[in-house]
């Protein structure tokens, strides 16, 4: 949990966390090695010069580690695991449901466990995700529109076979679907993450939460103009965030138009763990204030209450989590109470 200076406990839920498996061993062909290079690129080019790991640590932090960053050292109150199949390029996959449900049943308070599911695996695939939904008592999912497939290079939302299986997670009671739809990872192709299809879904599916992660970027104008006028379209800031430390105008750009467009009920913070650590992240953007010619521009201000939404309470509204009774679970009142 995050004290302010003058001792204001704010509740967090990073929205977007991993524990993959990236080592050499793990990898599949070059396009393992492609994509993790990417990630420590995006590590290394956005992180503070303290905060940096060592290519071994990032390939395979592991759960303990991972534990220690988002809850003992980090403020986390609880996290959602997202996972990332990628078993064209992994062995036994880059960061898949089952092996994230080991850490969330370790510590079942402090994670909530996400599945995914592939429109191309057919029948076959709605059966897996009927088992995972049934096994995991799913609440989301993620999903990767431009993960590799045999010879396919991605699909897109709209697709008649993505509707078979958005109507099959809402009738198993998933109704939270978190979407990559970012910048791209070398091999990945860029346009298969276009937000277009985004449109198309959320207005066939009333009933569901599409959460985009990553706001589109970098098509965060088509983002916006999307999401304004979708109620059930929210943005992720995982990949967004990191920009408050090496491009803060950057930054005040996107979180000021997400601000305008999208309002600061449609917003979740996300670490994108183990890319980043959320302590730094979180301490930075507490204190991050909007410039003042943008402010006046926009017409948006970034209050306390609004942090507190985007940190925390958006995501507990959308996965039916009471943060009250959350807290005495995690006993984080009687904590506080003897520090």
């Amino acid at each position: 949990m995050y004290r302010t200076k003058d001792g204001e406990d704010i509740f967090i839920i990073d929205g977007h966390v991993h524990n993959w498996d990236a080592r050499p061993e793990n990898q599949k062909n070059v396009h393992g090695a492609e994509f993790i290079n990417c990630f420590y690129a995006y590590h290394t080019g956005l992180s503070p010069k303290e905060e940096l790991w060592s290519r071994e640590k990032f390939e395979r932090y592991g759960s303990e580690q991972m534990v220690r960053d988002l809850f003992i050292d980090g403020p986390d109150d609880m996290a959602i695991l997202q996972p990332t199949y990628l078993k064209d390029f992994y062995v036994n996959g880059f960061n898949t449901t089952e092996q994230n449900a080991e850490i969330a049943e370790q510590h079942p308070n402090r994670f909530i466990l996400n599945g995914a599911f592939d429109p191309r695996d057919g029948e076959r695939g709605i059966e897996a995700l009927h088992a995972l939904a049934e096994k995991y008592h799913l609440k989301g999912v993620k999903l990767y529109t431009a993960e590799w497939k045999g010879e396919s290079k991605g699909y897109k939302l709209s697709d008649k076979e993505s509707y078979r299986y958005v109507e099959a997670a809402q009738k198993l009671g998933i109704k939270n679907i978190h979407v990559h739809k970012g910048p791209t990872i070398l091999p990945l192709n860029r346009d298969a993450f276009d937000v277009a299809d985004i449109d198309d879904v959320a207005t066939s599916f009333q009933g569901m939460n599409f959460i985009v992660e990553h706001c589109g970027l970098p098509r965060l104008d088509d983002f916006c103009w999307i999401a304004t006028q979708e109620t059930n379209v929210y943005a992720g800031l995982a990949v967004a965030l990191p920009f408050i430390h090496s491009r803060p105008a950057y930054f005040a750009h996107i979180i000021s138009e997400l601000l305008f467009w999208v309002g600061e009920d449609k917003i979740l913070y996300g670490s994108d763990y183990g890319i980043w650590t959320p302590k730094w992240l979180v301490e930075k953007f507490m204190n991050f204030e909007l410039p003042d010619d943008v402010a006046r521009e926009t017409g948006v201000s970034l209050t306390r209450e609004t942090k507190k939404k985007i940190l925390g309470l958006n995501a507990a509204r959308l996965y039916d989590i009471n943060v009250e009774e959350q807290k005495q679970r995690l006993g984080l009142r009687e904590r506080v109470a003897a520090e």
